[in-house]
């Protein structure tokens, strides 16, 4: 649900090795997986404002780590603080969306809408960052929407209003990472991780008398918990990047849907229907055959003419 392609690499670049980079990015979304089960857990007793709210405090911890790794303080100056607000807004508004979605359907259900992103990131990379989009992708996408129509009842029933949340978090989730590749073009990867969760947190916290359900002991720790997890699979996310190109770990981000169909169905008895499995296919092929293609692009556009 978190996947390091919506995130930039490290300032500080370790040799390439690909091996290590899969391994970063596997145990991120096992870690996205973990996490994702105990906010739905903590989603049936605290409103998803605060969770999200507490998610960003505690995600500080780890982020400190990104921020030392990534050559301390010096990497925080930025020019471009309204790009900041506007991404940390955005990454608010798309957790508050995920943990309604993950509230209302079941965990592999929930995962599975998250997939959309690179499906929306085409899209809107037309009119965000003025780039241009082959036929090739416009098929894949049209192909990844598709899944959504075998998805409409993931699990059988009547039309889910998670739903329409997962679609929302998976489209802003889509224009933060956007945003993301606007930012890096003045300022460090940990800068933007940084304020991220610094404005992000600001953001929620004034929404949060709104929407507070005083915690218990157990649910605090509980909400540390997936701050900790939140961040250190981001952490973990970042430094996949760092030691491999995107095209190379991308693809495993899905295997967050294996860990989330194993989980589902150990703590709720929930199976895969073969509605979500037919969504889940159409919407994977699709996210990687346009990963192909930017790879490809980028490969003929790095060659000498």
């Amino acid at each position: 649900m978190f996947g390091c392609s919506a995130l930039p690499t490290s300032s500080i670049r370790p040799r390439e090795n690909i091996p290590r980079g899969i391994y970063y990015v596997c145990a991120s979304a096992a870690l996205g997986a973990v996490m994702s089960v105990a906010i739905k857990w903590l989603a049936t007793t605290y409103p998803a404002v605060e969770l999200s709210f507490f998610r960003c405090v505690f995600g500080f911890i780890p982020v400190m780590l990104i921020v030392r790794h990534a050559g301390g303080a010096a990497t925080l100056r930025t020019r471009r603080p309204l790009g900041h607000f506007f991404r940390g807004a955005v990454w608010a508004l798309s957790f508050v969306l995920s943990f309604l979605s993950l509230y209302y359907l079941p965990l592999a259900d929930a995962v599975a809408l998250s997939f959309l992103a690179p499906l929306f990131m085409t899209v809107l990379s037309v009119p965000m960052l003025g780039e241009r989009v082959g036929v090739h992708r416009w098929c894949a996408v049209s192909v990844g929407f598709m899944g959504i129509l075998f998805m409409a009842r993931p699990s059988g029933e009547a039309f889910n209003v998670g739903i329409l949340f997962g679609i929302g978090n998976a489209l802003l989730w889509a224009i933060g990472s956007l945003s993301v590749r606007q930012l890096t073009r003045t300022d460090t990867a940990a800068s933007i991780t940084f304020y991220t969760h610094l404005f992000g947190a600001l953001i929620l916290g004034l929404g949060l008398p709104l929407f507070w359900a005083g915690p218990s002991w157990l649910g605090l720790l509980a909400m540390a918990a997936v701050g900790l997890l939140g961040g250190t699979s981001q952490f973990w996310a970042t430094q996949a990047l760092s030691y491999a190109p995107p095209a190379a770990v991308a693809p495993f981000n899905y295997t967050q849907m294996i860990w989330a169909v194993i989980l589902g169905y150990i703590v709720w008895g929930n199976l895969p229907t073969a509605s979500l499995m037919v969504g889940v296919a159409l919407i994977t092929s699709s996210g990687l055959y346009i990963l192909h293609r930017e790879a490809r692009a980028n490969r003929t556009a790095s060659q000498p003419p």
